[in-house]
C-alpha cells in the first residue's frame, strides 16, 4: 500500500502523460471577449467612482461656503448693558 502523497503524485503524472483533452474552437476568443468586458466594465466603474468622490467634494464646498460652519452661531441672549 502506498502512501497518501504518492498514489495522488502517481495520478497526476498519468493524466500528463496520457491523450490531452481536445481545447473548443471559441474558447480562446472566449476568454479574450470576456476580459475585455471585465476590463472595460472596471474602468467604466472607476470612472464613476471619481465623479462621485469630486461632485461630493464640491457639493461639501458650496455648503460649506454656503453656511461657514466654523464660525460660532450669534447668542440668543444679548450681553448686559452698562453705564445706563
Amino acid at each position: 500500500m502506498s502512501s497518501f502523497p504518492d498514489r495522488k503524485e502517481a495520478q497526476v503524472r498519468r493524466l500528463l502523460e496520457g491523450p490531452y483533452p481536445a481545447v473548443p474552437a471559441g474558447l480562446a476568443a472566449g476568454a479574450a471577449a470576456r476580459g475585455d468586458r471585465l476590463l472595460r466594465r472596471r474602468r467604466v466603474l472607476r470612472r464613476f467612482g471619481w465623479a462621485v468622490l469630486f461632485a461630493a467634494a464640491a457639493a461639501f464646498t458650496v455648503w460649506a461656503s454656503l453656511t461657514h460652519p466654523w464660525t460660532t452661531p450669534p447668542s440668543g441672549i444679548s450681553p448686559p448693558l452698562e453705564g445706563w
